[in-house]
């Protein structure tokens, strides 16, 4: 099977990591790609933003199988083309990646479907942000939520206890052309769920949970994501299951119902709280740095399972199966990032680090016509480790992330840490609070430099 992928960032590499573990080993290419993705396909300089080029590059190598990475091509309609000109696509439509597209629609069409999910409004002027807060938090409930309605690269979602804090971001959304999304706040642990559907049917991957904040004990700027673990010792039995019974499955049936199949990965954002299940936010593709452990996980072929989605037809493969260890992975942020990430710097210690027992995912790096490996983004490096359980793969992890030389580079240390410590109890760790945003409880507006989100 000869295999395209597009994009750029950890994401992709992720992917095509697995995909190049399938037996048979498929033929794979990426656009544009990264260094650590051209050890492993055959890469091409067509951008994610190109559409006609990576329409142009899959008439050229006509690949059995086109996966679209970001959600930005998917939202402008990528798949749109590449379906036109008669390939099969893993990813959906422009008309359904909406509902990654617009929080508003989102909700919507978790409305239509008796899908749970937190109390919101949306808002078009300034002058409406007052009293929308007071419909969503109508006993005065702290924290507020204010989201931009529109693509914000896992970001543009404020909450905070400060209503002035929260009017402000409101309105600087609006201010730029935007609309805005109230909603109540959420309590109890954030999920991410990778859904895969053929349109029809869902199947669901394992449950992860990412970690926003940029320093130890969710301290710091928010990030498009500094780390992720897998399985979730402490998640309810069935979680998954439950999931696609009441939030995957009737959101899959609606699109259907209108005229809009949703093809590719359904991304569900959730939220454990006192009240039940709630949907925190969908996305249209597979989230960052989720995929890198959800991923490695995996024991069964990944191309095949796409490639049946993207053929309408998941009934064709089994089920996925995946290994009893754990996977944790930990991200290396170049200086200044979140708010101003440095690029341009030597980067080494990558072999040091898969020594470790690590293997390394590029997420936003660049080799120079010197040769030399550069950082060239906000999340520059994903150090990935598996072991039997939990504690095992984050020591993995963090010995290697160790041996990562960056200038001015840093590191969380304490990704699954309570999660590891609370396992036997099979408790929710104390960390990660729903916060109705993405797992954070105060995301910065800014955009990843690594162009890769959450």
């Amino acid at each position: 099977m000869k295999i395209l992928v597009i994009g750029s960032g950890g994401r992709e590499h992720a992917i095509i990591r697995r995909l190049a573990a399938d037996r048979p080993a498929p033929e794979l290419h990426a656009a544009p790609g990264n260094p650590g993705i051209a050890e492993l396909a055959t890469t091409h300089d067509v951008t994610v933003g190109d559409l006609d080029g990576q329409v142009r590059l899959a008439q050229e190598i006509s690949p059995d199988l086109v996966v679209i990475g970001p959600e930005a091509p998917l939202v402008a309609g990528s798949a749109d083309r590449l379906l036109e000109a008669g390939f099969a696509v893993f990813g959906p439509t422009a008309a359904a990646a909406h509902l990654e597209g617009s929080k508003t629609w989102a909700k919507e069409i978790m409305a239509a479907a008796g899908v749970p999910t937190a109390a919101s409004v949306t808002v078009t002027a300034p002058d409406q942000l007052e009293a929308g807060l007071d419909r969503v938090n109508p006993l005065g409930d702290v924290p507020f939520v204010v989201k931009a309605d529109g693509l914000a690269a896992g970001k543009g979602v404020v909450v905070t206890s400060d209503r002035d804090a929260a009017i402000t971001h409101g309105a600087a959304v609006l201010v730029a052309g935007g609309s805005v999304v109230l909603e109540e706040y959420l309590d109890g642990p954030e999920v991410s769920l990778f859904c895969v559907s053929d349109g029809v049917r869902v199947v669901p991957l394992e449950p992860a949970q990412d970690f926003k904040r940029a320093l130890d004990d969710d301290e710091g700027p928010n990030t498009g994501g500094m780390g992720a673990y897998s399985p979730l010792p402490w998640a309810p039995e069935g979680l998954a299951d439950e999931v696609v019974r009441t939030v995957a499955q009737p959101t899959v049936d609606e699109l259907a119902a209108r005229g809009i199949p949703f093809t590719g990965i359904l991304y569900c954002g959730l939220a454990l709280t006192a009240r039940g299940l709630r949907v925190v936010e969908f996305n249209a593709r597979f989230g960052d740095p989720e995929t890198q452990v959800v991923l490695e996980r995996l024991a069964s072929p990944l191309g095949p399972l796409l490639l049946a989605a993207a053929q309408g037809d998941l009934g064709t493969v089994e089920e996925p199966s995946w290994h009893d260890g754990a996977a944790v992975t930990v991200v290396v942020a170049s200086a200044g990032y979140p708010a101003s990430a440095r690029t341009g710097d030597p980067l080494t210690g990558i072999d040091a680090a898969e020594q470790q027992g690590a293997h390394v995912i590029h997420a936003g790096t660049a080799r120079g016509e010197d040769g030399v490996l550069r950082s060239a983004g906000g999340r520059v490096l994903t150090v990935v480790g598996a072991g039997s359980d939990l504690e095992s793969a984050r020591r993995v992890a963090l010995a290697g992330a160790e041996r990562i030389d960056l200038a001015g580079s840093y590191h969380r240390t304490d990704i699954a840490r309570a999660a590891a410590a609370q396992a036997p109890a099979q408790q929710a760790p104390a960390e990660q609070p729903a916060s109705g945003s993405s797992g954070s409880d105060q995301l910065d507006p800014s955009t990843d430099d690594d162009g890769d989100s959450a």
